[in-house]
């Protein structure tokens, strides 16, 4: 049986890209490999889930093909901070039939990022 999944980005840079999801979601981190010095992996508790970062100086520039969605309570509130910290707000967040608020915003990395804000119950 499946308890659990963690999405793993790997980057140049975990630490840099720790700091992003840290610093905009209020985060905490769970994991550090190694506990000293430069930074193999970082796990980072959001909310219920978790997210993983592999420092790897071969990975590509750029984005991967990965979309990461957050629920955050209040995505209009959330999107100053996504640029003062790196990273790329892509539009103004658009009001979904399914019930969301979604923003579309890209990480330090160009990783492409959901920040969503429930609005209604189906």
């Amino acid at each position: 049986m499946t308890t659990s999944i963690t999405p793993i980005l790997v980057t140049k840079d975990a630490e840099r890209l720790g700091a992003f999801y840290r610093d905009l979601l209020g985060t905490t981190e769970t994991d550090r490999v190694p506990p000293d010095g430069p930074v193999f992996y970082l796990g980072i508790a959001i909310g219920s889930g978790s997210l993983g970062l592999v420092s790897d100086d071969g990975a590509p520039d750029g984005p991967q093909r990965f979309l990461v969605s957050i629920e955050v309570e209040d995505v209009d509130a959330f999107l100053p901070r996504v640029e003062q910290l790196g990273g790329t707000v892509e539009g103004p967040p658009n009001d979904m039939p399914w019930g969301q608020r979604v923003a579309h915003v890209k990480d330090p990395d160009g990783n492409a990022v959901n920040l969503t804000t429930t609005t209604a119950r189906n």
